[in-house]
């Protein structure tokens, strides 16, 4: 049985046996329903009431709710069979402190009975995706973005920096600035969701997006209840604001900026094979003109040396950014498994949790 392959981000779970060359077999949201025995919905004023949330802007904050979750992925969604359960490989977010780790390690070995265990970084899979070992990954994901540059395989987590800031804020956003144009429509988030992945956009550089604030064609859409909402600059004000950040109130650089600051930090030998392997992934890079606005402002940056995309290898499954470390790490499962460099129950039982800190990272 092949090794299973487990990406928990904060808005979807991406699983499956490691096939590398094709997308997980499952995609499903990380968020939970709080459900009655019967099967029905509590009774609470609001759908938000009833949701539970595992994973929090990258990392796991309700282990019970992470267990069912984990427990339906592997006995219902792939299959496993309790008694006979197999290897596991899971993608870890950047900075993700050490007691998180040992927890996981520790479910996974003592209530799924696993036989073997391992974890690599996001960053480092993601670069694995796209065949390299060192670039820099910008990972925007729905509660965070990650900034990780990588030299042969190893994080510089001096360097790496985490912004606070996501998909999932880029949806408040579009949310407020709906509501001041449509001020008699009421909202839920998933709608915002749904409307931001449909319509929000990059403009071409900082004055098309001033421009667009002047003029800017208007689209009507019809909501599932019948209510029609009109979106006019709106869309670009969501893709604006990871190039502008003050747009969302923060005080903080653009993203190409951000990068070229964060590659300076590393020794300059290093410099140019971070910069011209820079690798986009997560949900938001798939939004529409995001890529040529990235590539727009990199090329108008300060550096000498000014980011480069790494493109997707032809075979590699479509839309390979939404799933990158997913696809990393069935690549690195490929070798770490056969080759025993995993964590096996024996080497558990005699260290405990903390053997992880020794063995993947």
């Amino acid at each position: 049985m092949e090794a299973v392959v487990i990406d928990a981000g904060s808005k979807l779970l991406k699983a499956g046996f490691a096939i590398p060359d094709q997308a997980p077999s499952m995609i499903i949201p990380t968020q939970m329903k709080i459900m009655n025995e019967d099967g029905s919905m509590p009774d609470s004023p609001s759908i938000q009431v009833n949701n539970v949330d595992p994973v929090v802007r990258g990392f796991v904050k309700d282990w019970d709710a992470m267990e069912d979750l984990l427990h339906h992925v592997l006995y219902n969604g792939l299959g496993w069979e309790i008694g006979n359960e197999g290897q596991i490989l899971f993608a870890d977010p950047l900075l993700t402190p050490k007691a998180v780790r040992e927890q996981l390690v520790q479910l996974m070995f003592e209530t799924f009975n696993i036989s073997g265990f391992y974890a690599s970084e996001q960053a480092v899979l993601s670069l694995y995706a796209v065949g390299r070992i060192s670039g820099c990954t910008v990972d925007i994901g729905h509660g965070k973005i990650d900034i990780a540059p990588v030299i042969e395989g190893a994080v510089q987590h001096v360097a790496s920096r985490r912004l606070e800031i996501g998909g999932s804020d880029l949806t408040n956003l579009l949310a407020q600035e709906l509501a001041k144009s449509n001020p008699n429509i009421k909202l839920e988030t998933s709608e915002v969701e749904k409307l931001k992945e449909q319509y929000a956009c990059c403009a071409e550089d900082d004055l098309a997006y001033d421009n667009s604030l002047q003029s800017c064609q208007e689209e009507q859409h019809t909501l599932p209840d019948g209510q029609v909402i009109t979106i006019k600059r709106e869309r670009y004000t969501v893709g604006e604001a990871l190039f502008q950040p003050s747009i969302l109130g923060l005080e903080a650089h653009g993203l190409v900026e951000q990068l070229v600051r964060i590659i300076s930090t590393v020794s300059s030998e290093n410099h140019r094979q971070l910069l011209e392997n820079t690798v986009l992934c997560g949900g938001t890079v798939s939004m529409t003109g995001f890529e040529d606005r990235f590539q727009r402002e990199a090329s108008l940056c300060s550096s000498s040396i000014r980011p480069s995309l790494v493109k997707a290898p032809e075979y590699m499954p479509e839309n390979l950014s939404m799933y990158s470390a997913w696809v990393g790490g069935a690549i690195l499962a490929k070798v770490v498994f056969p080759q025993n460099q995993h964590i096996t129950k024996a080497d558990y039982d005699e260290s405990g949790p903390s053997v992880v800190h020794r063995k993947c990272f």
